[in-house]
C-alpha cells in the first residue's frame, strides 16, 4: 500500500493570502513501498514563488496481504511504522509557478502469517525509497511573490489551476535480493501527472490523473527478473475551509493495470485498488502547522493488500 501525508502552513503578516498557503500545502508527506495508489490533495494549488517548506511526519499502518498462491504465503498481516521528512521549494520557471518536492522515509515493518501452512514472521527496518516530484502550474497560477502575490489573491473568491507534473521513485531504499519482502523496490518508477483544481468560496475541488511506468528489477526474489506494465490512477478531492488554516478534506482514488512479468512469464496479477482518505488541518502558530489523516486502501483483485493508516505531521515554513 502507499500512504502519505503532508501538512499546512500558516504564514505570518499576510491576512487573506496566508490562508491559501495553508490550504495548498496540506495533503502530502510520506510514501511506503508496496502499492502505487497515492491519495494526495492540494498538489496544484497556487503558491507564491521563493518559499521553502520542511516537515516531519509519522504513519502507522496495518494491512492484510494476499499473495500469489505459488509463494505459499497465506493470511499475511503487516504492521508498519514510517517516519518521513520532506522538503518543498517553490520557484519560477518558463514564466509560470513551479515546485520541487523531496521525501525520504525510514520504516520498521513486521509481517506475520502462514508459510507452507506453518506460522512464520519476519521484520525489516531501514530506509524507504526516495520520492521526488516536479510540478508546473500552467494556467491560473502566475509566478508571484510578496505583495504582488497578496494583491493577486486578495481579490479572488474563485480560481482555477491546471498543472502538469512528474513524480519519480528512486531505488534508494533497503533491499535484499534473497528476500521477498523489502522496504525498497530496487527499480525506478516514473509517474507523469495532469491536474485540475477549482476553488469557489469555502469549497475547493481537485482532480488528478497519472500513470506509473516501471523499470525492470533484475535482482528480484530468487535472482529473477521482474517487469511490470504501466498502472493508471485517478484521484478526486473535496475540501471545506471553516477559517484560515482550519479545514476538512475528503478524498477518493483508484488504480488499474500493472500486471507483472517474471522472466518473461506473465503472472496474471493485475492491480485494481480503491481508496479513500479523510484529512484535517489546524494551525499551531504563524509558521507551524499540524495535519491528521486516516487512509483506507482496498484491493479489488485476488492478490493485493487491504490497509488502514493513521498519519500525523508537522510542517515549518520560511
Amino acid at each position: 500500500m502507499r500512504f502519505l501525508l503532508w501538512v499546512l502552513i500558516r504564514v505570518d503578516h499576510f491576512k487573506n493570502s496566508r490562508s491559501h498557503w495553508l490550504y495548498a500545502m496540506a495533503g502530502m508527506l510520506l510514501s511506503s513501498s508496496v502499492l502505487a495508489l497515492e491519495i494526495e490533495p492540494r498538489q496544484w494549488s497556487h503558491l507564491p514563488v521563493g518559499v521553502n517548506f520542511a516537515g516531519f511526519g509519522y504513519a502507522y499502518t496495518e494491512a492484510d496481504i494476499e499473495f500469489d498462491p505459488v509463494l505459499q504465503l497465506e493470511n499475511v498481516q503487516l504492521e508498519k511504522h514510517t517516519w518521513a521528512g520532506k522538503y518543498v521549494r517553490t520557484f519560477e520557471l518558463l514564466r509560470t509557478s513551479a515546485r520541487i518536492d523531496i521525501t525520504q522515509g525510514y520504516q520498521k515493518a513486521k509481517w506475520h502469517g502462514l508459510l507452507a501452512g506453518l506460522p512464520a514472521e519476519t521484520e525489516r527496518e531501514g530506509l524507504s525509497d526516495t520520492f521526488v516530484r516536479f510540478a508546473l502550474n500552467l494556467y491560473g497560477a502566475p509566478p508571484l511573490a510578496g505583495q504582488d502575490y497578496r494583491s493577486y489573491r486578495s481579490g479572488k473568491s474563485t480560481d482555477t489551476v491546471v498543472g502538469i507534473g512528474l513524480a519519480a521513485r528512486l531505488p534508494t531504499g533497503d533491499y535484499l535480493e534473497e528476500k521477498l519482502l523489502n522496504l525498497g523496490g530496487n527499480r525506478f518508477v516514473f509517474r507523469p501527472q495532469l491536474g485540475f483544481s477549482h476553488r469557489r468560496g469555502k469549497w475547493s475541488a481537485e482532480l488528478t490523473a497519472e500513470a506509473a511506468f516501471y523499470t525492470e528489477n533484475d535482482e528480484f526474489y530468487g535472482r529473477n527478473r521482474l517487469e511490470q506494465d504501466s498502472l493508471v490512477m485517478a484521484y478526486g478531492h473535496l475540501t471545506y475551509t471553516f477559517r484560515p488554516g482550519l479545514w476538512l478534506s475528503a478524498s477518493a482514488g483508484a488504480d488499474y493495470g500493472g500486471e507483472s512479468t517474471i522472466n518473461g512469464v506473465a503472472k496474471n496479477d493485475r492491480k485494481h485498488n480503491i481508496g479513500w482518505k479523510l484529512s484535517g488541518a489546524y494551525p499551531i502558530n504563524s509558521r507551524l502547522g499540524l495535519n491528521l489523516s486516516y487512509l483506507v486502501l482496498e484491493t479489488q483483485e485476488s492478490t493485493g493488500a487491504d490497509s488502514n493508516s493513521l498519519l500525523a505531521s508537522l510542517t515549518y515554513m520560511w
